[in-house]
């Protein structure tokens, strides 16, 4: 309840769509944080609205979420650097589900993982081709309303949409040959990590491959596939005992305490069918703060 709103229904209309205007500003942004502080920017400008000249409360709030998103991204152009800060913040916002067909309650944490890795297609579009896809493809906005907001007309904005929609195919189909060489690299590097083969982890390993471990004591890195293979060996023990995940929409493992706590994630960067880079998260902190949807062996 504000001074601007003495019985409290706006504030309960807006709550009612804060849900989805959070969704959509997260599609559109790619970034949970960049989201809250939307969503939260159009609320200050609803309470400075005049309640009587807002036919379609909704539509008013998709349309203010979409200018301020639209700004932000263009300032993030202008600004590259943001952008390397973003991909930073959204690897410790980790989602982690079975490595199989989700169940119907598991789809929303599943969405969001998928989001995050269709992040690098959204970002190889321009902002005006980003925002109408996300709003029309995902969201059904009408092209008429994503044109008020960019300033074009519906059928320039439907253009803009296609050229989207097409190169995000484009990448999609790649994408599940991709995911399958994921899947691959990561069983082989288990494989080879359980019965201690150390050629076999070799190959399996790119040459400059990168491990980082998140210990309680801070962040431990590793270079080179010698020394990454030889520490894979002295954890083969724990990696009996870890199961198949999805990190973040790819393959990764769990593993859990006897006590059913969790004890450690193992995130792998695939680059053409060998692991260039391995994120182990063992530090109790960051793991609690995990959203995990999966329940251990």
């Amino acid at each position: 309840m504000t001074a601007a709103d003495p019985s409290g229904l706006v504030a309960e209309a807006f709550e009612a769509q804060r849900d989805r205007l959070r969704a959509v500003a997260y599609r559109v942004l790619g970034s949970h944080a960049d989201a809250e502080d939307v969503v939260q920017e159009a609320w200050m400008r609803l309470v400075r609205q005049d309640e009587a000249a807002i036919g379609n409360l909704a539509g008013w709030l998709t349309t203010v979420v979409g200018r301020i998103s639209l700004d932000l991204l263009r300032s993030r152009q202008a600004r590259p650097e943001a952008v390397y800060g973003q991909e930073q913040q959204e690897f410790a916002q980790l989602v982690v589900t079975p490595d199989e067909a989700p169940a119907p309650d598991e789809q929303a944490a599943l969405a969001d993982s998928v989001g995050l890795a269709l992040l690098v297609v959204l970002d190889s579009l321009t902002p005006s081709e980003r925002l109408a896809f996300v709003l029309h493809d995902m969201f059904a906005v009408p092209f008429r309303e994503i044109g008020q907001i960019l300033g074009k007309s519906a059928e320039a904005t439907k253009m803009l949409a296609s050229r989207a929609r097409r190169k995000v195919r484009a990448t999609d189909r790649s994408a599940g040959s991709g995911r399958e060489q994921h899947r691959e690299a990561v069983q082989a590097f288990s494989a080879a990590a359980l019965s201690g083969d150390f050629e076999a982890l070799l190959r399996v390993l790119d040459p400059d491959v990168k491990l980082t471990v998140d210990t309680p004591d801070g962040v431990v890195v590793t270079l080179g596939a010698t020394k990454v293979a030889a520490g894979a060996r002295m954890f083969s023990g724990e990696a009996a005992h870890q199961r198949p995940v999805l990190v973040n929409g790819v393959p990764g493992h769990m593993s859990w305490r006897p006590d059913g706590t969790p004890l450690s994630i193992v995130v792998f960067t695939v680059t053409e069918r060998r692991i260039t880079g391995i994120h182990i998260i063992i530090d109790p902190a960051k793991l609690a703060s995990v959203s995990a949807r999966v329940c251990r062996p």
